[in-house]
């Protein structure tokens, strides 16, 4: 979906109220006009500008520009909550909540929440999609720089995740999915296939057996036994990616806890799949968030 670009400079002009977010909001959620979410009537509401409230004319039910979405219920200043969505989903190398808490002057726990929340809101978002096509798929290990050291490959103690990265016609990439795995066998693989990857697609792997489960589910599987180091254009996109995606956690993040390592790399995949749409990050991040499922604090330490 096309969504508006925004510059930096566009984006402080636009955006120094409180009362500019919630008007910018409100047009996201309802462009075509205000439905009621109680009574799902289409009219105009009151608007109770002392409260911030939204009252339907049919039902007299009350909501919030905010309601439902991932700023609800938040103490936050809606400008601040729109400045984190910009870092996050502009800045390819990541936004960490440490800076987040430095540039929305926040505590740190606020900062940490939110940017979690935005994490989620781009997750939601990507679901929504398979890739399609020729479809690369390997497995890489992930955790911080002392997890698993001295151990290299598929005997470390870092946890597996599952990468798949769709080529276009001239075998450039297009988009990637990643998941984090609790072993890699071929029922996980197989689990990830159906669900991130579209039933038509050609899979094309490195020649480890518990890929083979793909030609299983339908898939069209080409398998290379294959050294990297004498054949390196074997998956080398993928390859790539995956190095990519290292550099992103133990770069920004110095190293990401397993409990919250899928959020990232959501997040990582989330900016990669938009790549060549980078001038509307904060349009479709913020439409993602208005239309993201409630996401709570007690979600993440739960």
């Amino acid at each position: 979906m096309q969504q508006e670009a925004m510059t930096m400079t566009e984006f402080f002009d636009r955006f120094g109220t409180d009362e500019a977010c919630r008007a910018y909001l409100y047009e996201k959620r309802w462009s075509k006009g205000f439905i009621c979410p109680k009574c799902a009537v289409a009219d105009k509401p009151f608007n109770i500008s002392s409260r911030n409230l939204l009252q339907c004319k049919h039902c007299n039910h009350q909501t919030s520009v905010t309601a439902g979405t991932i700023m609800d219920r938040s103490r936050t200043p809606l400008r601040k909550w729109f400045l984190a969505i910009y870092l996050m989903s502009s800045d390819k190398r990541g936004c960490s909540a440490l800076r987040l808490k430095k540039e929305l002057k926040v505590a740190y726990d606020t900062a940490w929440t939110m940017s979690h929340k935005i994490r989620n809101a781009m997750k939601e978002r990507d679901e929504e999609y398979q890739l399609s096509g020729f479809v690369e798929i390997d497995e890489g290990f992930f955790g911080s720089p002392s997890e698993g050291k001295g151990k290299r490959g598929r005997g470390t103690d870092k946890a597996p995740v599952v990468v798949a990265l769709s080529l276009d016609e001239e075998g450039c990439p297009e988009f990637v999915k990643a998941q984090v795995l609790a072993k890699v066998d071929g029922n996980s693989i197989a689990d990830f296939a159906e669900e991130a990857i579209g039933p038509d697609s050609t899979i094309s792997s490195d020649g480890l057996s518990v890929y083979h489960q793909l030609s299983k589910k339908g898939y069209e599987h080409i398998s290379k036994k294959i050294d990297p180091v004498v054949c390196p254009e074997h998956l080398r996109w993928l390859h790539l990616v995956i190095s990519n995606l290292k550099a992103f956690l133990n770069g920004t993040y110095h190293g990401v806890p397993k409990k919250h390592l899928q959020a990232f790399i959501d997040e990582f995949c989330y900016r990669f799949n938009r790549r060549f749409w980078s001038n509307q990050f904060f349009a479709r991040t913020l439409f993602a968030c208005a239309n993201a499922s409630p996401f709570t604090r007690y979600d993440l330490i739960g």
